[in-house]
């Protein structure tokens, strides 16, 4: 069933390109070149203009339509580096495409990539010619499943939306040395960080403190890997109160970047006999709601970048310290204004596999959660777990970042405890959930529940007790709705203030009580509405907010231990 085209305020002031910036904000250099913005878009015999990174089947990238599975999506664009740009060597940086991609660069081909959902970097200076044709030919296989999908499906309904393809992150170049810096590995560890710099083995780093700068060498750890360890004196530990980030830059014999960092811890602490989520030594509470990253006008991707510092702004102001990001891999802006603002993200891997209603959802909702984990195909896992470790690489040093879910309600499941051994040897210092809701095997380091269709009840756990979802609370706001004809939530209201009593009564008796008890975080469905799905906080198009600030805080408040 079609839906609703919504405007957010941004897109529709939305008046060219509003990705005109540096994607990349933890590895920041002044080389940078936008190929962001109006490319050519052929599909068969069809030709159009498409406005990237918006996916093209959202209205802002000005096609606004799904393609089949069979076609392929040929982008095409010129450009002509600027004068002086070119030091030794060009990369092509590439945010996201959906899902496999072949890149030309002047009819020669560069290379290609494979995923959705993470970030990658071709090195394409020797094709490169005075004036320059890029060629990128994608194609989407969703219903095969074999690739992480998340969210995605053909006959979107429910608590499925429309799928995306394509380019939908930004696209951008650099010029950098021979040899150069290509990233880093940040590690808080109490009151240090050790920061490894992979491309250099030898530099200088230097970190701006209020007053003054302090230098400090940088020395070989490996071949091409260069390290430091800094003790900060009075240290000044992140939390969402508190989102304190230190700055600093890196330079080489030929390069330099800036980057920043912020020393937190999060670990398991028994505390008056009950285990509890321990942030920077004391216990916290994780007040939450569940963020799906979609948008009203371009889907995957927010009209403007600042829309993502309007969510994590809004959830603040309601009183919430986290955001679980609900399978799906943002830009690093999202993740910048996490650390920026103070938001906790509980990051959840994106599912592969195929979904069943019956067994991931239907039998674990009225009590049979022990079912065994289904079979995979040696494609699926492989791709799966690819896909994690780079999830892991890529927002590895995001401080924001506090806690992993590899699988929720099964989709996709597989020998779970492997996947946790393997996560755990690739990051240590956060929460590892494993079966988000349910299937819980032998390997987690919290028990993790999801309550939706009866009272919220605390079992007994030798794990820190976290809800990963409950809520779930439909009002739909008349002239904000996408889909006007269906309604998918858990429990429905027509007036606002009877949505938001029930609301307050479901803290008030079921979460703050238990909080006290030892609930470590909970997390509420969900921070917007999305398509058929009206139980957002927000309205869709981010015009709204259904609840009020002041009795939110009041909530708030209440949780914190």
């Amino acid at each position: 069933m079609k839906i609703k085209h919504l405007l957010t305020k941004q897109g529709k002031e939305l008046k060219g390109n509003e990705y005109d910036l540096y994607p990349r904000p933890q590895l920041r250099r002044e080389s940078f070149f936008s190929l962001n913005g109006e490319w050519n878009l052929q599909v068969r015999e069809e030709k159009m203009k498409i406005l990237v990174p918006y996916p093209p089947e959202s209205i802002l990238s000005g096609v606004g339509r799904e393609f089949s599975e069979k076609d392929i999506l040929i982008y095409t664009r010129t450009f002509t580096l600027p004068q002086g740009f070119v030091k030794d060597r060009v990369i092509l940086n590439i945010g996201a495409i959906d899902q496999k991609c072949s890149i030309f660069i002047n009819s020669k081909h560069a290379g290609s990539l494979v995923g959705g959902y993470l970030s990658s970097s071709l090195d394409i200076t020797d094709y490169l010619e005075e004036e320059n044709k890029i060629e990128i030919r994608v194609s989407d296989q969703l219903s095969k499943h074999a690739l992480p999908y998340g969210k995605q499906r053909h006959k979107r309904g429910g608590m499925w939306y429309t799928p995306i393809s394509g380019i939908w992150q930004s696209i951008w170049l650099e010029s950098v040395p021979y040899h150069y810096i290509k990233s880093l590995k940040i590690t808080p560890q109490g009151d240090m960080v050790e920061i490894l710099v992979y491309g250099i083995e030898e530099g200088e780093l230097t970190l701006s403190l209020d007053e003054k700068s302090l230098i400090f060498p940088i020395t070989k750890v490996l071949d091409q890997i260069g390290g430091v360890k800094i003790k900060l004196e009075n240290p000044v530990f992140w939390s969402p109160e508190c989102p304190h980030l230190y700055y600093f830059t890196v330079k080489g014999k030929n390069d330099q970047i800036s980057s920043y960092f912020a020393l937190r811890t999060i670990d398991v602490r028994e505390v008056d006999g009950v285990k509890r989520l321990c942030l920077n030594g004391k216990p916290y509470f994780f007040n939450g709601v569940l963020d799906q990253g979609y948008f009203s006008d371009g889907i995957y991707t927010p009209a403007s970048p600042d829309l993502y510092r309007q969510d994590v702004k809004a959830m603040k102001d309601l009183g919430f310290n986290t955001l679980r990001k609900h399978i799906k891999i943002e830009p690093e802006w999202f993740y910048y204004e996490c650390d920026k603002q103070g938001m906790v993200v509980f990051q959840d891997m994106v599912n592969n596999g195929r979904y069943s209603f019956l067994y991931d959802t239907a039998l674990p909702t009225i009590g049979l959660k022990s079912l065994p984990e289904k079979r995979r195909s040696k494609k699926e896992r492989e791709y799966f777990l690819k896909e994690m470790r780079g999830t892991v690489a890529q927002l590895y040093n995001h401080p924001c970042i506090l806690y992993w879910t590899i699988f929720n309600e099964g989709w996709g499941q597989f020998a779970s405890d492997e996947a946790y051994k393997e996560l755990y040897a690739l990051d240590k210092t956060r929460i590892i959930d494993t079966t988000s809701g349910w299937f819980k095997k032998k390997k987690s380091q919290v028990e993790s529940l999801h309550v939706y269709f009866k009272p919220v009840k605390i079992i007994k756990s030798d794990l820190p007790i976290v809800l990963s979802e409950f809520g779930g609370y439909s009002y739909k706001v008349d002239g904000h709705v996408a889909n006007e004809k269906k309604t998918y939530g858990y429990r429905l209201f027509k007036d606002k203030g009877e949505f938001e009593n029930a609301l307050i009564e479901l803290y008030e008796n079921e979460i703050i009580p238990f909080a006290k008890a030892g609930l470590c975080g909970a997390i509420l469905t969900q921070l917007s509405d999305v398509e058929d799905e009206t139980n957002g906080l927000l309205t869709y198009d981010r015009e709204i907010c259904k609840v009020d600030k002041d009795k939110m805080v009041a909530l708030a408040r209440k949780l914190r231990i």
